[in-house]
């Protein structure tokens, strides 16, 4: 079919209103939640440190059982080990005797003495065996050892649940920071509209007479800006959008589906404080960290103790010699091993470990007092902000009213077009204002419920108590 010239803009506009919905991906805050909690980098890093110290946990439970390994030697002497009859009756005790001096002498030089000599071990000497060591009291190091891999463990779990209160937070910031912009873009657009119709109000009015020509030069002057203002807050709207795409990993833009909200009421502050200070991960971090303390304590502790140990060894190959053969095939006992003087410092090394404990638990002490405060200043920030938007619900209605009022004075010539452009300006003020209200409450909201550990119950909030913007 071919396309006629009087189709062409038509069809353009046509395509224009459907691009937007075919590169767009619609996703509400909670399925949002739910693409950073399973594609966010960071989380994943996150989880792979909780696997590593988990391993490692593991790895320290071995730590009881015993060590057995395989080996070989392999020895060259510089000569054969050889045993003459001489050598044997030198070294008995008779030989010292002058009866074993004279016998002694008859041995070394008779023939019989090289007959007779036997080869011990020859010069290359090849062993194999197996060995086993199993410490069965270590004076408590190997299960400090065990904590302190324990603690680690919770550290990193503790580290993983800071970084979703951390991205919870973001994508609240990214996600809602377009819904402002959005709405920002819609108000601006209204106050375009609304300065146009003023602008083509006035044009007539000046054609007919009715007005001077500053007059219309004001309206015109305040349409150019209100356009100015709009395309501004578009631009500001697709660089919010970018952020969140890319935060979400999306491959085309990202378009919140959830609104701008407020809540009537919140739950009472006290409520927050104690969740906050019985489940904030950062403070269980600082309970990890005493904890890996507590047991570099009883690490340094240890080494005053003796260490007892079982071991045993069993041939498995050696050389087919005399020594060989009078050598046993397998040898089991028991060690004991007392540190009399330590190079390490231990006693130095004790009282740093302690020094570490009383450091934690201050930390933690002040950690308390920090999360008080934010949760405090947060919750009335919360209450602020919805004080504030409802508080301008009479200065919308207001202004609403001014501006049906000045265009009728306008249109009068009671009123002059600066007017008209004030009041809607004002509109447009009060209808901003009161969406970085909601906005502010909705970031409250989210550190709220980040810090407390309810970041699950924000649809309850959103979907079931919300009051939509």
């Amino acid at each position: 079919m071919r396309i006629k010239p009087f189709m062409v803009k038509p069809l353009a506009i046509a395509l224009l209103a459907i691009t937007p919905s075919l590169y767009a991906s619609p996703i509400a805050f909670s399925d949002a939640w739910h693409t950073v909690v399973t594609k966010n980098d960071g989380l994943a890093a996150g989880r792979s440190s909780v696997e590593q110290a988990e391993h490692m946990q593991d790895a320290a439970s071995d730590l009881y059982f015993p060590t057995v390994t395989v080996g070989a030697n392999y020895t060259r002497l510089d000569q054969d080990v050889k045993l003459s009859p001489s050598d044997l009756f030198g070294s008995l005790p008779v030989s010292d005797s002058e009866i074993g001096k004279v016998i002694n002498n008859i041995v070394k030089d008779s023939a019989l003495n090289s007959a007779f000599t036997s080869t011990i071990a020859n010069r290359d000497v090849l062993t194999s065996s197996v060995r086993a060591i199993w410490p069965i009291f270590t004076g408590g190091r190997i299960s400090a050892a065990q904590d302190i891999a324990q603690g680690k463990t919770q550290e990193a779990k503790y580290m993983l649940a800071m970084m979703q209160q951390a991205k919870f937070e973001d994508l609240s910031r990214f996600y809602f920071g377009v819904v402002l912009a959005k709405n920002v873009v819609e108000t601006r657009k209204e106050v375009e509209a609304g300065l146009k119709r003023h602008y083509e109000h006035a044009l007539k009015l000046e054609q007919q007479g009715q007005i001077a020509k500053v007059e219309r030069l004001q309206a015109e002057a305040a349409y150019d800006k209100a356009k100015v203002d709009a395309q501004k807050s578009v631009r500001d709207l697709e660089i919010a959008q970018v952020a969140l795409t890319r935060l979400l990993q999306q491959s085309s833009t990202t378009v919140p589906t959830t609104n701008l909200f407020i809540n009537s009421s919140l739950p009472p502050m006290s409520a927050f404080i104690n969740k906050t200070l019985a489940s904030y991960p950062g403070l269980h971090i600082l309970d990890a960290k005493r904890k890996q303390a507590d047991g570099l304590i009883d690490v340094e502790k240890g080494k005053y103790y003796p260490e007892v140990y079982l071991y045993g060894d069993y041939n498995l190959y050696e050389s087919d010699s005399l020594a060989a053969k009078m050598a046993p095939d397998w040898a089991v006992g028991i060690g004991v091993s007392v540190p009399l003087i330590d190079s390490s410092g231990r006693s130095g090394k004790v009282k740093a470990a302690h020094s570490m404990v009383t450091q934690v638990n201050h930390l933690r002490a002040q950690a308390e007092q920090d999360l008080t405060v934010l949760v405090e200043k947060t919750y009335r920030e919360a209450n602020q902000a919805v004080e504030e938007y409802n508080g301008l619900q009479s200065s919308l209605a207001l202004a609403k009213e001014n501006i049906r009022l000045r265009e009728k004075a306008f249109s009068q010539g009671l009123s002059t077009s600066l007017d008209v452009v004030d009041a809607e300006l004002y509109l447009s003020a009060v209808k901003t204002q009161r969406l970085a209200a909601a906005y502010q409450y909705v970031m409250c909201l989210t550190r709220l419920l980040a810090v407390s550990g309810e970041m699950n119950t924000f649809n309850n909030y959103q979907k079931y108590q919300g009051i939509e913007v």
